[in-house]
């Protein structure tokens, strides 16, 4: 498989995805969603691959983000298609791919970021990760599923801090929070997270298939969330608060907001 924007390696039953736009910070833009979801797909038809690691290149950043220069000017419709888009050919299709997919998060994963390590079966961190949903800072709110699964990974309380305040976390408070199982030092984490994936591969790959189908099955009637989601994201971009924000950030000034 070859790739503009992914690096894909394969050894015995383990499969690495590297999100490789470094000069971007890895972050997601339409091209790179696309190739995320044929990479998987395949490796999900693949029955020698039982387990799949997604990671971004370097040091700095898992994904850092959306690639906002491509929806700054969106209508609503523009806006909403682009969450359900989305939300299909990526995140939904990563929770409930039969193959297992672990977030190995190198450093930043912030708005699409940390939807995408959200949308994976579990995460780990290196102990310079930070995450974090700052979509409110742009007048928009998370459309790849922010809003429903990180209420369901950290609660309702600490969701709503972390969205409203559009704020960084790092790694142990993650921890804490349970985004994220294990913080290990940057230079061992594809290692460590290896080793459990080595773990998993050994176990029956239908069983686990099954395993991920019962467990998402309970989260299941959160479907509403997600298409309100998609319908208020789209509104946002019908708003003086998103050409502000949207603005503001490709200007590199901070957005000034007005009344409600």
């Amino acid at each position: 498989m070859t790739f503009e924007n992914i690096l894909v390696s394969t050894e015995g039953h383990l499969a690495t995805i590297t999100i490789n736009r470094p000069s971007k910070l890895n972050a997601l833009n339409k091209a790179t969603i696309q190739e995320l979801h044929d990479a998987l797909a395949q490796l999900d038809a693949e029955a020698t691959i039982k387990v799949i690691i997604l990671t971004g290149s370097g040091e700095k950043a898992f994904v850092a983000g959306a690639d906002i220069a491509e929806f700054a000017h969106f209508s609503i419709e523009e806006g909403a298609q682009l969450a359900a888009l989305g939300q299909e050919i990526l995140f939904d299709f990563v929770e409930n791919m039969k193959t297992p997919v672990i977030a190995a998060v190198n450093g930043f994963a912030l708005g699409g970021g940390l939807e995408l390590a959200m949308s994976c079966h579990f995460r780990i961190a290196s102990d310079n990760a930070k995450m974090g949903l700052p979509e409110v800072t742009l007048g928009v709110i998370p459309g790849y599923g922010g809003t429903q699964r990180l209420p369901q990974l950290v609660g309702k309380g600490r969701a709503m801090e972390m969205i409203m305040t559009a704020g960084m976390i790092d790694a142990e408070t993650a921890k804490n929070y349970g985004l994220v199982n294990h913080v290990v030092p940057q230079a061992s984490l594809l290692e460590f997270t290896q080793e459990i994936a080595a773990k998993i591969a050994k176990n029956s790959p239908v069983a686990i298939s099954y395993a991920i189908k019962a467990v998402n099955a309970g989260l299941m009637d959160t479907k509403e969330g997600f298409k309100t989601e998609i319908k208020s994201f789209g509104k946002c971009f019908g708003t003086e608060d998103f050409k502000e924000g949207t603005t503001a950030f490709l200007e590199k000034r901070k957005a000034t907001f007005p009344g409600k």
